[in-house]
């Protein structure tokens, strides 16, 4: 299965951060994936590292239901964020610097006058066969309490 950057990272994204789904999610990662966080701190709620898609795919199920019981977490607003993908010298590997875009409480109107948060992050790729082998996710450690 041969797929560009782009869908790699748009399907990562949407059976992520968007619907968490985390079969979706594991979908996307070789048998013997990588999944690292490096800033997280240990007891962190989110996983620092995960080796193998059936451990991607439990630890981030529950991840994802400890976010539902927490008030279900917050998702993205696609309209106001935005990523640029960085292609390398190594054609297995890309890198996505992200700005996500948060709806402040009192917002959700789309104007962005309501105290929206903007969460930069940079994400390292390295594909093999058109899944994600390896994916170092360097973001804020605070945005995982």
């Amino acid at each position: 299965m041969s797929r560009t950057p782009q869908e790699i990272f748009q399907s990562y994204v949407m059976a992520g951060a968007i619907s968490r789904d985390a079969d979706a999610l594991a979908a996307n990662f070789t048998e013997d994936a990588v999944f690292e966080a490096p800033l997280v701190p240990p007891g962190a709620a989110f996983p620092g590292r995960l080796v193998g898609r059936e451990e991607i795919r439990s630890a981030m199920a529950a991840y994802y239901a400890k976010q539902a019981q927490d008030g279900g977490g917050r998702t993205p607003s696609l309209a106001k964020s935005g990523y640029v993908l960085h292609t390398t010298a190594d054609p297995d590997v890309f890198i996505a610097e992200i700005d996500t875009v948060f709806d402040g409480p009192e917002d959700g109107d789309g104007d962005g006058d309501g105290g929206d948060e903007v969460v930069s992050l940079v994400q390292i790729f390295r594909i093999r066969d058109g899944r994600i082998a390896r994916l170092r996710d360097y973001f804020a450690p605070r945005l995982v309490d």
